[in-house]
């Protein structure tokens, strides 16, 4: 038995960042694929595992099978287990947490329910879908004028940050864009 499992979907940026965490700190893990297409996150099966019905949900089988849901949490404990990628100093770690709260609240929120709404429901150029879009970019915008000083988006170092905001930005045509029109987000993404 490997010593984590990640429920998981390969559609799933916030999945990915999960995954990408667990790679790079070369954990031994398996993916537990979840058929979130078909409703298996409604399931009250799996609403017993994760309230929120949503994924990843990790499960670290080396701690009595703890249970942990939302990609940044599973970041955070992940970061305290293989003691990677956060700053050893408080005010680069604070530096952090603001593109985390960043990505949560304005990044991967708006690009993520942009995409879904596009892409899976087929729902684009609706006003809903516009918003969204319009969000998104902006977003997109911030992080690129950061990005094109800067290596990494806290700490001169790579950070649970990059693992936070990258986890959609493989997708780019996803999102309809190109990131040739963001060389700051096109670099970063290279490095990570």
């Amino acid at each position: 038995m490997s010593d984590y499992t990640l429920k998981c979907f390969v559609e799933s940026g916030n999945a990915y960042k999960a995954a990408l965490m667990l790679q790079l700190c070369e954990a031994s893990w398996t993916a537990d694929w979840v058929d979130f297409f078909n409703g298996a996150t409604r399931q009250d099966t799996y609403r017993d595992t994760n309230v929120m019905g949503e994924v990843p949900v990790l499960i670290d089988h080396t701690k009595g099978d703890l249970v942990l849901s939302q990609s940044g949490a599973i970041l955070l404990h992940l970061s305290d287990r293989f003691g990677k990628f956060v700053p050893d100093n408080r005010a680069d770690e604070l530096e952090m947490m603001r593109w985390m709260f960043f990505d949560n609240h304005k990044l991967t929120s708006y690009v993520a329910t942009y995409r879904f709404m596009s892409k899976f429901m087929k729902k684009e150029g609706e006003p809903e879908t516009e918003f969204l879009k319009a969000r998104a970019l902006g977003s997109l915008k911030v992080l690129n004028t950061h990005l094109t000083t800067h290596d990494w988006a806290a700490a001169g170092q790579p950070t649970l940050a990059d693992l936070s905001m990258c986890g959609y930005l493989f997708w780019p045509e996803h999102i309809g864009l190109t990131w040739d029109d963001y060389p700051g987000i096109q670099a970063w993404l290279k490095r990570i």
